[in-house]
């Protein structure tokens, strides 16, 4: 697939539901295998990458029913999984081989998790270290990629105190599920903050989890191993509002409304980094829905004057599969914006380090690549040229680089003013409605 923008010829105008929020709903669907009760899941996304977490759960045992728009899962509880019939295929979905990881460490059968060409490039050393120390049998390929064979456990899963040597909400969660299968306290500890949604949905289920500071521990001494929920509505996805929000920023919006998007603060860094710019959103109809807190983004006013920052630390890991948009956006802020702290960009679907400058390169952007980030140099009244971007096969590249085809402007390079973006089909994975959500709010985006 390739995705064909125009230059933006108005301000973006009208209101778009984005999908559910992808990371929630890989948990909804994987925590929901565990419960003794049904579970009603609403609100998922249709992307790709949810599909392989409710594939692998039936693999598992589960039973899924679609009422409406909604999905019924009778799980299995701790003790009823069964082992799959067949290699569970993950798909391009990181989230799920690594927490299904820890589902299935405990279990007394061997389960095997295979991915994509792209999947299979990516490391699981740091699930496989933690789950080894606490008993449970892993083999890989030579190198520590898929496929994995997890299991059988030779007995009950050791209950471990693991520091991570990177804040990582998959690892974490990882060993916070296999620590349900082990007994006594099994902790976990974070040089700096990761998402938490896990925390939430495994202490709204009931499991025996506590957080203190930078250390999150799941404590089964006592613990009647049950867990039991009724329904998880999965609250719009920030990453994928944050493309929305960016084009808005960049190109000026006469109302651009993001209803019922989450605002846990893991996930906010995005905005918090446009704040900083000088971009302004505005939160409606803050709740809390469940675990997790939401509310209306709106943006509103045509593009702002913004200037560069800094993204390093805390910020960057809170916005770290924003971080290509943030790039375009940085480049339309006068100075350079610096992101580091953030060398694990070089481990998503594409190193990322690379492909966001090499993105920002085909539109005459100046871009430095780093070990831990990138460097843009804002020159905001320097208009884009129209390029020809190859997103690598990375869904958040091929969106940005869209983000960045609105701001080119017609007539500067010899009349040719269209943006292509090749090798977009797995923009599938995370928001497969992104190009008919630009052309709702007025952009010119045609998905081939």
């Amino acid at each position: 697939m390739k995705l064909v923008v125009q230059p933006a010829a108005r301000p973006l105008d009208g209101t778009v539901t984005v999908p559910g929020d992808k990371s929630i709903g890989h948990r909804a669907l994987l925590f929901s295998l565990l419960s003794q009760t049904t579970v009603t899941v609403r609100g998922l996304g249709d992307g790709a990458d949810n599909g392989r977490s409710a594939r692998a759960i039936a693999a598992l045992g589960a039973r899924i029913d679609k009422t409406g728009g909604a999905l019924a899962i009778t799980g299995t509880g701790l003790s009823g999984m069964r082992a799959p019939a067949a290699p569970i295929d993950c798909g391009n979905s990181g989230t799920t081989i690594r927490l299904a990881c820890g589902l299935v460490a405990g279990q007394p059968f061997a389960t095997t998790l295979v991915g994509d060409e792209s999947l299979s490039k990516r490391p699981m050393r740091r699930v496989i270290e933690p789950l080894t120390q606490m008993g449970a049998v892993i083999a890989s390929a030579g190198d520590g990629t898929p496929p994995l064979v997890v299991g059988p456990a030779p007995g009950p899963l050791v209950p471990i105190a693991y520091v991570l040597p990177m804040a990582s909400a998959q690892v974490k969660t990882a060993v916070l599920l296999a620590g349900l299968y082990a007994d006594g306290a099994t902790t976990v500890t974070e040089p700096g903050p990761s998402r938490d949604h896990s925390e939430r949905m495994l202490a709204y289920l009931g499991a025996p989890i506590a957080t203190r500071g930078r250390t999150t521990t799941v404590d089964t001494r006592g613990w009647d191993h049950r867990l039991a929920g009724a329904a998880f509505d999965v609250p719009g996805d920030p990453s994928s509002a944050a493309f929305l929000i960016a084009a808005a920023i960049v190109v000026g919006a006469r109302e651009l409304r993001l209803p019922g998007i989450c605002t846990n603060p893991t996930r906010t860094g995005f905005l918090d980094a446009i704040a900083a710019m000088g971009g302004q959103v505005a939160f409606e109809d803050a709740r809390v829905d469940g675990p997790e807190p939401t509310a209306t983004l709106v943006v509103r006013g045509p593009a702002r004057e913004l200037r560069a920052t800094e993204i390093a630390g805390d910020l960057a890991v809170r916005s770290i599969d924003e971080l290509p948009v943030l790039a375009v956006v940085a480049a339309r802020a006068r100075g350079t914006t610096v992101v580091r702290d953030a060398d694990e960009l070089r481990v998503k679907e594409s190193d990322r380090i690379a492909t966001t400058c090499a993105m920002l390169r085909a539109f005459g952007i100046a871009c430095e690549a780093r070990p831990d980030g990138f460097a843009v140099e804002g020159r905001p009244e320097r208009p884009l040229e129209p390029g020809r971007v190859h997103a690598e096969g990375d869904h958040r590249i091929a969106m940005a680089a869209a983000v960045a085809g609105l701001c080119v402007t017609p007539g500067q390079h010899d009349g040719l003013a269209e943006t292509v973006i090749d090798d977009a089909d797995n923009v599938a994975t995370s928001y497969p409605g992104f190009a008919a959500a630009l052309a709702h709010l007025g952009a010119e985006v045609r998905a081939l």
